[in-house]
């Protein structure tokens, strides 16, 4: 027997001094920095600035160069006969290099521009929600790991007072006051205590892994988690990211609108060729020569159907569905707080019995402590009125902890 108080005790009893600790607002930030999809929020980053490079591009010259060799069936041939015209070869070479430079696109360009970053904020943003929705499965492993941690806590209670009644028993027992197998029965519990010990450290461990994957950090075994004291306050107002998703998609669909509205916007642009071929511009000359043409041109689409005018109308729509959306969204987050508010209450009530039934359980045990100290009952019954108030405290934890994720899930649903 005393071989199992050592190794229970060696095993149960450690120093806290120096340990290290986390928090659940800790487990946020680790999150969301760590987190494989928070990657996802430089990338799009980095995209948008290549994108806007290319788009930008437009504004400068466009170099083009040009070069064939073909063979022609037939040329062109003057019907009367000139004696110093040779006739145009049927094979010719031509090398151009032309330059194209916008001068105006009634502002298509910077419609563009200003459609891509919204469309990288729309990005980046969904990232930030899908990350945000995430809370709810760290808070749900952060207050199970909490609750295996104060079961155990709970455990090393129980223990105590069982080996302390060991000792009282084995004393009864000495003096022939309590039967001599009764020592044996708190034996047998104390090594069933022990198996508790291995499955709530056992959960403990598995939790705490699952925990370190999601928050992108590797937590040591024997970390503290801080139990927070979550304070909620009860309001209607909702604060959450997806607010802000469903702002940023009307923005998008405006900048989208706008686009659409300069692409028959007229276009002004200045040209320059220069080439070498033979024939040149002249195709009565039959040798190499140099060449150059150089202008201004105009492209302006008058008249298209109005398809213009319908496909803004089509993008319009979309501010309906973000509308349905956001309607759709706040019925469905309304009605989760309305659960987690009467989780909450009841859960409150649920402590206020616990409560109750452990002063009960408390006054039992006390009378059961005595009988079992005068030989009126057994180690047994005594053992049971235990595990009786060891099973009250222990509702009671889980329902503490309990009321501490309500509360918690509520501010993650609330924002």
């Amino acid at each position: 027997m005393k071989r199992i108080i050592i190794i229970l005790s060696v095993l149960i009893t450690g120093s806290t001094v120096g340990q290290e600790s986390i928090t659940l607002d800790e487990c946020y930030k680790l999150m969301f920095q760590n987190y494989p999809l928070a990657k996802q929020i430089q990338l799009f980053e980095k995209q948008n600035t290549l994108d806007t490079e290319v788009i930008s591009n437009v504004r400068r010259p466009q170099i083009h160069l040009d070069a064939q060799a073909t063979y022609q069936s037939d040329v062109i041939e003057l019907p009367l006969p000139i004696t110093t015209f040779e006739g145009v070869n049927k094979d010719q070479y031509r090398a151009t290099i032309s330059v194209n430079q916008l001068l105006y696109n009634g502002g298509t360009t910077g419609a563009s521009l200003n459609l891509k970053s919204a469309q990288t904020k729309t990005k980046q943003k969904q990232v930030e929600v899908n990350l945000y929705q995430l809370k709810q499965q760290i808070n749900q492993l952060y207050f199970s790991i909490l609750l295996t941690q104060e079961t155990y806590l709970l455990l090393e209670s129980k223990q105590t007072q069982l080996l302390a009644k060991l000792k009282e028993v084995q004393s009864g027992i000495k003096y022939g006051v309590i039967l001599p197998t009764s020592d044996k029965v708190l034996e047998a519990e104390l090594l069933k205590l022990s198996q508790q010990f291995d499955e709530a450290e056992s959960n403990r461990i598995a939790l705490i892994e699952t925990l370190s994957s999601s928050i992108g950090q590797s937590l040591d075994h024997a970390i503290l988690f801080q139990n927070p004291i979550v304070n909620t306050v009860l309001e209607t107002e909702i604060n959450r990211p997806e607010l802000d998703l469903f702002q940023l998609k009307r923005e998008e669909i405006e900048r989208s609108e706008a686009l659409i509205a300069k692409q028959n916007a007229p276009k002004l642009l200045a040209f320059a060729t220069g080439g070498y071929g033979n024939p040149g511009l002249n195709m009565l000359d039959n040798s190499f020569q140099a060449f150059y043409t150089a202008g201004i041109k105009l492209n302006w689409s008058v008249f298209d159907w109005s398809s213009n005018k319908k496909q803004r109308q089509s993008v319009a729509i979309n501010k309906d569905i973000i509308d349905s959306e956001v309607e759709t969204f706040a019925l469905k987050t309304n009605i989760a707080l309305n659960q987690e508010i009467k989780e909450m209450d009841k859960i409150e009530r649920f402590i206020a019995s616990d409560l109750e039934i452990i002063k009960l359980r408390k006054e039992i045990l006390k009378s059961a402590d005595s009988q079992l100290k005068n030989g009126v009952i057994t180690s047994s019954a005594y053992i049971t009125e235990l595990t009786n108030l060891y099973e009250a405290e222990n509702t009671l934890l889980k329902h503490k902890i309990q009321l501490q994720l309500a509360k918690a899930n509520y501010k993650v649903i609330k924002g």
